[in-house]
């Protein structure tokens, strides 16, 4: 494993850094940090596993072990990685453009109900 630096905070990771498994496999590289700094929350990260498996994975928060100045150690094994998930679009995310407020609010409250449920 390659030297990751001192020991460090999710606010300080950076895209690109390396991801190990916890059996000392290089696994890939963080494309994404998931996380709320003004609640303080670490929600996880989305990684490139190019050199692994291959595709972006979620690795949720509670799985990455230590975080270091360049690079990660995550709490589960290279084989364990191969499960993980993709990454899927937030839902909880909207986007809302002028036109959706011109059909007044009962209607705008309307479109964004059937966002959220899924229903348009």
């Amino acid at each position: 494993m390659k030297d990751l630096g001192e020991s460090s905070s999710y606010l300080a990771l950076k895209k690109g850094a390396e991801v190990y498994s916890s059996d000392g496999e290089h696994i890939g590289r963080v494309t994404r940090v998931l996380a709320d700094p003004d609640a303080d929350v670490f929600d996880g990260i989305v990684l490139d596993t190019t050199v692994g498996p291959g595709g972006q994975r979620f690795v949720d928060g509670p799985e990455v072990g230590q975080i270091f100045e360049r690079g990660l150690v995550l709490k589960i094994t290279a084989a364990e990685v191969e499960q993980l998930p993709k990454p899927s679009a937030n839902p909880s995310s909207l986007s809302i453009k002028p036109g959706d407020l011109a059909a007044g609010r009962d209607g705008f409250m309307q479109r964004m109900w059937n966002r959220l449920s899924g229903k348009s």
